[in-house]
């Protein structure tokens, strides 16, 4: 389907955790996003620097591509994939702690702006909660940011990707072993809810208020098989977008991360 064509139908905007760009380019990532061909795809993890993607995805035929790296190596990044023009474009939010991570990738687009973020999460490496305080911050200062960004452009906003944290109980199969968890702690469940009573919306809880379906699995055997998973992924858009979203999905069939693709299609 040519692009004139496929404008016609709906722009489809996909974000997908690839944890590792590489490694998912091994699997298959490439024939998949030469067949999904979004109009805008963001891609949290890659765990790489631009120059280091994989042939092929730097980028790839008819896309421009604006990425951020964390200073650690190996560790973070995100890269969003457009067929959009971007009028600007940029990736602070003007912390240190979180610039140097590479959790966000911005572009503002013709008719909106659109944030691809890898939220962090609450867990430390002694696996405690110890990085809860640092998330919650974080959540704070991408929404004030995004917030700035609409009040001066003047446009709605998209944001988009790993949020690493289960909303409600809906969000995962086993809430009440859970509570104790980063993830699905009372207080990253309420800073979500505060967040988005600043003006946004979660597009799949909105369209589908009842519907079962996880983004993410552990690595362990058997888990994704027995669908043991939690919905962490997810598509905000400002309220005043919401009429525009004609469909918000995950596509839990996509194979190749612990994570899958969710996205949302836009009418135009």
């Amino acid at each position: 389907m040519n692009a004139a064509r496929r404008a016609a139908v709906g722009l489809r905007i996909l974000s997908w955790n690839v944890n590792g760009i590489r490694a998912v380019a091994r699997k298959g990532f490439g024939a998949w996003f030469l067949g999904a061909r979004p109009f805008v795809l963001g891609v949290q993890e890659t765990k790489a620097a631009p120059e280091q993607f994989p042939p092929g995805l730097d980028p790839p035929p008819g896309y421009s591509v604006h990425a951020a790296q964390a200073v650690k190596k190996g560790y973070s990044g995100v890269a969003t994939f457009s067929q959009l023009p971007a009028v600007a474009t940029h990736s602070a939010l003007g912390f240190k702690e979180f610039d140097d991570e590479g959790r966000v990738a911005a572009t503002e687009h013709e008719a909106f702006v659109v944030f691809n973020v890898y939220f962090p999460k609450g867990s430390g490496p002694a696996r405690d909660n110890s990085r809860v305080p640092y998330k919650l911050k974080f959540y704070d200062a991408l929404i004030t940011h995004a917030l700035k960004v609409k009040k001066k452009t003047g446009k709605p906003l998209i944001v988009m990707g790993d949020f690493n944290t289960a909303h409600g109980a809906l969000d995962l199969a086993n809430p009440k072993s859970n509570v104790k968890n980063s993830g699905f702690l009372p207080e990253e469940r309420e800073d979500l809810t505060r967040q988005l009573g600043r003006g946004f919306v979660d597009t799949f809880r909105a369209l589908h208020p009842d519907k079962v379906q996880y983004s993410w699995w552990r690595n362990w055997p058997g888990v994704r098989e027995r669908n043991v998973g939690w919905r962490i992924d997810g598509v905000w858009v400002s309220k005043e977008m919401l009429p525009n979203v004609k469909e918000a999905f995950i596509l839990d069939d996509v194979r190749g991360s612990d994570h899958c693709p969710v996205g949302i299609t836009l009418g135009v």
